[in-house]
């Protein structure tokens, strides 16, 4: 890249030396795409910058490709898709107000959609690891919708002319507002539209092979060892019931992605955006998603902090905690097949090893494992980063989105695969798990009732330590006969609900 400081360029025609446009372009429907090769000089107030000529972008992105490209990690382009946005209602707005002529919203309006809908994602280049407020982001969307407008308008890409990225696409807007307002966006389209679909139908399934094992009778488990029994629909109606509270968690905590920040501008007062236009951009942007957005009542608060996202962000790490637990207690289950528990049967997806021939293993419930992991990692970034806001403006800003939308779309894509490739193909192993309940000595807990808790131990120790069964055990200590034995220990019998108003 090639940096000229001592640009001629000024942006802008000087107040009062402007001369009236003879005529007003039209937006043509010029199809994307830029055919020129090599390099074209795009400025920006510190001077010209030469830019690849097959791209929208312009000197602030090139500087900042130039100055922060580390790592692999891309700013995810759900957050370009959401920028997208906040410029057509920002535009839509300023045209209503009659401060953005419709000639120049038009144009922005049209390349806004098409950030949208990903057609111009090529167009966003920028890594995460970038400014924290964010602002090169947000010129990134400035720069490629101008230059966007005004090749649908016939003009000279680089030139700012007729439609400028600060004074046009930007009009009424900061990058400290606007940024987190596309946080926001981007979270709940991603929370609506792809995980909370998916973590509903996981709960769906669960709740179907309780009510389909309901009956069937299994030993409990508790610190790993055999406990008093229980229903295999008991235990994964469990399951269903953590993954519903996750949802419960997840829908209250994205209310407060709901509350927009757009209208606060540099540090939350509203500067140089029009009266009203905070509650009219977000209003704009409530109908173009069709999510029910406000404003945020206190911008300092939208601006100064990012708790808003850190909440919803524990919300995805409750999940992530709930899904570990069903994930290994699956797959503990599932052990064996010959020497482990051997309860549950596990679909054979793929060969389980290049040296054990016909060894199958519970891929699944491992993956589902390792995204939880990641998801309680990402956390850590992300609250860490929370905390790290400094008097108007936090700004980590960049790390948090990356994380949390990182987390959103494993999670969401991990429980679509978790769920098909495993829950939905679950079977049990009756034999196996009746077999276990018959070997149990923990159902010695009936007779506590009858003869004492003492008694009772002293009989499963009896038991352990001869290698008896527990019914040959109890009729030989003398405690009970084999007819109140046979009475009194009956597996069916022991298993009581559970589940309040069962």
């Amino acid at each position: 890249m090639t940096i000229h400081k001592d640009s001629a360029h000024q942006g802008s025609t000087a107040a009062g030396s402007a001369k009236p446009e003879e005529k007003t372009p039209v937006m043509k429907d010029v199809p994307i795409g830029l055919d020129a090769s090599g390099l074209r000089t795009e400025f920006d107030s510190m001077g010209d910058v030469e830019v690849p000529a097959d791209r929208y972008w312009g000197a602030q992105t090139q500087r900042s490709l130039q100055h922060f490209s580390i790592g692999n990690d891309h700013m995810p382009k759900e957050v370009y898709h959401a920028y997208g946005y906040v410029k057509k209602a920002a535009a839509l707005v300023n045209q209503a107000a009659g401060r953005l002529p419709e000639w120049k919203a038009a144009p922005i309006i049209r390349a806004a959609e098409e950030t949208i809908a990903g057609k111009l994602d090529d167009h966003f280049p920028l890594y995460v690891w970038q400014t924290g407020s964010g602002t090169q982001s947000n010129m990134n969307v400035n720069e490629v919708l101008s230059n966007r407008a005004i090749q649908l308008l016939g003009g000279t890409l680089g030139t700012q002319q007729p439609v400028g990225p600060n004074d046009d696409v930007n009009m009424g807007q900061s990058s400290n507002d606007t940024f987190p307002t596309a946080m926001h966006i981007a979270a709940i389209l991603e929370i609506d539209e792809r995980l909370l679909p998916r973590v509903t139908e996981l709960a769906d399934e669960l709740e179907r092979k309780a009510i389909q094992w309901m009956d069937v009778v299994k030993i409990g488990r508790t610190h790993l060892e055999d406990a008093v029994p229980l229903t295999v629909g008991q235990e994964w109606s469990g399951w269903a019931a953590q993954i519903r509270s996750c949802i419960a968690e997840i829908e209250h905590s994205r209310e407060g992605l709901l509350k927009l920040a757009a209208g606060g501008t540099a540090v939350g007062t509203g500067l140089n955006a029009p009266e009203g236009f905070s509650t009219e951009i977000a209003l704009t942007i409530a109908e173009l998603t069709g999510k029910e957005f406000v404003t945020a009542p206190n911008k300092f608060e939208a601006q100064g902090s990012l708790d808003a996202i850190v909440r919803a962000h524990a919300g995805l790490r409750s999940l992530a905690v709930a899904l570990m637990k069903i994930a290994n207690d699956m797959r503990w289950l599932a052990s064996g097949p010959r020497t482990g528990f051997a309860e549950l049967i596990l679909p054979s997806n793929e060969p389980g090893s290049s040296i054990m021939p016909g060894k199958v293993n519970p891929t699944q419930c491992e993956a589902m494992v390792m995204i939880s992991i990641q998801v309680l990692g990402d956390d850590s970034g992300v609250a860490f980063a929370g905390s790290q806001g400094n008097f108007e403006l936090n700004a980590m800003r960049p790390i948090i989105i990356n994380n949390f939308l990182h987390s959103a779309r494993i999670l969401g894509d991990g429980i679509e695969k978790f769920l098909t490739y495993s829950v939905k193909g679950t079977k049990l192993n009756e034999k196996k798990i009746a077999s276990s309940v018959g070997e149990s000595l923990m159902l010695v807990t009936a007779l506590s009732p009858v003869i004492g808790y003492q008694n009772s131990a002293h009989i499963a120790e009896a038991a352990l330590a001869n290698d008896q069964t527990l019914r040959d055990a109890a009729i030989a200590s003398g405690k009970v006969t084999a007819e109140q034995f046979d009475k009194i220990v009956v597996p069916d019998a022991l298993v009581g609900h559970g589940v309040e108003g069962a």
